[in-house]
């Protein structure tokens, strides 16, 4: 039996409920959220959630992010609030954006689906 639509709903905001900040990386951050971008002004960015529907989840808004030159970045990390963050995990960008000079990272769509959930 597959799960009802409503259940993968659930599963996903609860999947979400902690991921409150996101970053930028240069490689998949592991289970740790190695990778991270450092430098210039570059810093974590908070991150809302609308409802799930359907079976997915998105982030309520945009976010854009400074990015020191000198990096490509290929994943979206994200974070939980505790005194000491903790890593949640990352999804792949759709394409990798590669900087020579500083300039800004603007993500529009954070899209969570069941495809995301895999185990570490």
């Amino acid at each position: 039996m597959a799960f009802q639509t409503v259940a993968l709903d659930r599963t996903l905001e609860g999947l979400v409920a902690g991921a409150v900040t996101a970053s930028m990386h240069t490689t998949d951050g592991g289970t740790t959220g190695t990778g991270e971008v450092t430098g210039g002004t570059y810093a974590r960015q908070p991150i809302t959630w609308d409802p799930a529907s359907g079976g997915q989840i998105d982030a309520a808004a945009q976010i854009t992010f400074d990015i020191p030159g000198g990096h490509t970045v290929t994943h979206l990390g994200l974070w939980d609030a505790s005194g000491t963050p903790v890593w949640q995990g990352s999804i792949k960008l759709s394409t990798p954006e590669s900087y020579g000079a500083a300039g800004t990272y603007t993500v529009l769509l954070v899209r969570v689906t069941q495809s995301d959930i895999t185990p570490a």
